[in-house]
C-alpha cells in the first residue's frame, strides 16, 4: 500500500458520463429543487422534536442492553489491541500489514458510513469510550464526572484540530501509507482521548474525540433517532438533521470535512501534482509544505466562502447576521455525506477487501487464518464503470438538494419574510459552486 491507500479511488477513467453533462444535470437539478422549495415550501417543516415512530420494545430493548453495550466496547477493545500488536509486530511495509487499511478504509470511511445509516456508530464501539467507562467502574465514579468542567468556548474546536491532523497525515504528509506514521498517530490520538475523558468526563468524546464527532455529525442523516426521553424511533432524516446542536467551531468542522475531501480530489489531478513537484523543489519538505498549504487553503476558501453566503442577507442586524453561518453549517452535512459516498464507495469496497486479505497472515508467520489467503479482490464496482459513475453523480446532487432543503427551512425560521427569498441566493449560488467544483475534481478535471 502507497500514497494511494490513502485516497478514494476516483478519476475519469471510472466515470464514462460526460462532465458536460453532469455539470448541465447539476445546475438543472439544484436550480429547480430551489425554485420548488421558494414555491411550495413557505413555512418550516423540520421539527427535530417530532416524535416519530416508536420502535418495538423489544429492538429497544436489545439495542439500549447494557450487557449488548458491553460486549460491542469489549469487541471495540479486542480490535484496538489488535491493531496495536500488529502495527507494533507486523510488518513495516503497507502491502503487508493492515493496519493502515484499518485506520484509512474501515474507521474512516466504513465507520462513517455505517453512521450515515444506523447511527453514531462509533459512540458504541469507541475503544477509548470503552476504557473510560471501566476505569470509572473501578473507581466508582460516574463516566460523566471530570475534574473540570469542559469549556463552552471550546465547542467542537479539538475535534477540528483532530480531524485536521487526521486529514494532514493523509493527504499532505510525506507518507500516509507508513505503518510508523499510522501507529504513532493512533497512539497519540490514544492519549489524548482517554487523557480528555478522564479530566472532562465523557462530554470531551462528544466534542472533541475527531472521530466520534464526525460519526455523530453523518448520524444527523440517519433514520433513526432519540425522544428527549431516550426512546429510539424513527424519524425523517432532515427532521434529524435540524437539531444539530449549534457550537463554536461548527462552520470549521464542515469545511474541514469538505474541504479536505475536495482537496482529495485535487491532488489526483497532474496540474496539482506538476505544482507541487515545481513548487516544492524536489525535496521531500518542499513537496510536503505545499501540499499542507494547498489542503488548508482549500478547507479556508470552502469556510470562507460558505459563511460570506450565509451572512449576505438583509432585514438582520450585524450580530444576527454573524451568528446565521453557525446555524447554517447543519446544511453542509448531507453535501459532506454526498461526497464520501462518491469519493470513497470504490475504496471502501474494493481496498476494504484487500485489507482483510491481509490479516490472514498479520505477522508474517505462514498463517492462513479463516482461509483469507485463499480469496482474491473483488472489483464489484470498477468493472461496472458506468454503474459506478452514475451511483457518483447521483450521490452528489441528492447531498446537494438535501442541503439546500435544510438551509431553506433554516431560512424560513431565521429571516425575516422580506428577506427569505433573496437571503438564499447567495447561498444557493454557493451551494451551485460546491457542486460543479465537486463533480469537477471527481472526474478529474
Amino acid at each position: 500500500m502507497t500514497r494511494s491507500l490513502a485516497h478514494g479511488l476516483n478519476g475519469s477513467a471510472d466515470l464514462p458520463i460526460p462532465l458536460t453533462y453532469a455539470l448541465i444535470g447539476a445546475a438543472w437539478a439544484l436550480t429547480f429543487s430551489f425554485a420548488i422549495l421558494l414555491v411550495a415550501w413557505r413555512r418550516p417543516r423540520l421539527d427535530p422534536d417530532a416524535p416519530g415512530r416508536l420502535l418495538p420494545s423489544v429492538v429497544r430493548a436489545v439495542i439500549d442492553s447494557r450487557v449488548v453495550r458491553i460486549v460491542l466496547g469489549m469487541v471495540g477493545v479486542a480490535a484496538a489491541v489488535v491493531v496495536g500488536l500488529v502495527a507494533v509486530f507486523g510488518s513495516a511495509s503497507p502491502q503487508r500489514n493492515p493496519v493502515p487499511g484499518v485506520f484509512y478504509v474501515y474507521v474512516w470511511v466504513g465507520v462513517m458510513l455505517a453512521s450515515l445509516v444506523i447511527g453514531p456508530v462509533w459512540k458504541v464501539v469507541s475503544p477509548m469510550r470503552a476504557l473510560h467507562r471501566f476505569g470509572s467502574f473501578v473507581l466508582r465514579r460516574s463516566p460523566d464526572a471530570g475534574f473540570r468542567q469542559y469549556p463552552s468556548s471550546w465547542g467542537c474546536r479539538p475535534a477540528v484540530l483532530g480531524l485536521f491532523a487526521f486529514v494532514w497525515l493523509e493527504l499532505a504528509s510525506p507518507d500516509p501509507g507508513s505503518v510508523a506514521a499510522v501507529g504513532w498517530w493512533l497512539f497519540g490520538y490514544a492519549v489524548v482521548t482517554l487523557a480528555g475523558l478522564a479530566v472532562f468526563g465523557t462530554v470531551w468524546a462528544e466534542r472533541a474525540d475527531p472521530f466520534e464527532v464526525y460519526s455523530s455529525l453523518l448520524a444527523r442523516l440517519s433514520v433513526f433517532a432519540r425522544r428527549s426521553s431516550g426512546e429510539l424511533v424513527l424519524r425523517a432524516p432532515l427532521s434529524n438533521l435540524a437539531g444539530t446542536p449549534v457550537l463554536p467551531g461548527s462552520v470549521a468542522l464542515a469545511a474541514t470535512l469538505l474541504g479536505s475531501t475536495a482537496f482529495d480530489s485535487l491532488s489526483a489531478l497532474p496540474g496539482w501534482r506538476n505544482l507541487v513537484d515545481s513548487l516544492g523543489g524536489g525535496s521531500v519538505f518542499g513537496a510536503t509544505l505545499v501540499r499542507s498549504i494547498g489542503l488548508l487553503a482549500v478547507i479556508l476558501i470552502v469556510g470562507v466562502v460558505f459563511t460570506v453566503a450565509a451572512r449576505a442577507t438583509g432585514g438582520l442586524t450585524r450580530d444576527e447576521r454573524a451568528e446565521l453561518p453557525g446555524l447554517l453549517a447543519h446544511s453542509i452535512t448531507p453535501i459532506i455525506a454526498g461526497y464520501i459516498v462518491a469519493h470513497y464507495l470504490t475504496f471502501l469496497v474494493e481496498k476494504g477487501q484487500a485489507t482483510l486479505l491481509l490479516f490472514a497472515d498479520p505477522f508474517q508467520q505462514g498463517w492462513d487464518i479463516g482461509g483469507l489467503a485463499h480469496y482474491q479482490v473483488h472489483y464489484v464496482l470498477s468493472d461496472h464503470p458506468t454503474v459506478l459513475a452514475t451511483t457518483k453523480v447521483l450521490a452528489v446532487l441528492t447531498g446537494h438538494v438535501l442541503g439546500v432543503t435544510a438551509a431553506h427551512d433554516k431560512c424560513l425560521r431565521l429571516l425575516p419574510p422580506k428577506h427569505r427569498a433573496t437571503g438564499q441566493l447567495a447561498l444557493m449560488l454557493t451551494m451551485v459552486g460546491y457542486t460543479f467544483t465537486g463533480l469537477y475534481l471527481l472526474f478529474g478535471g
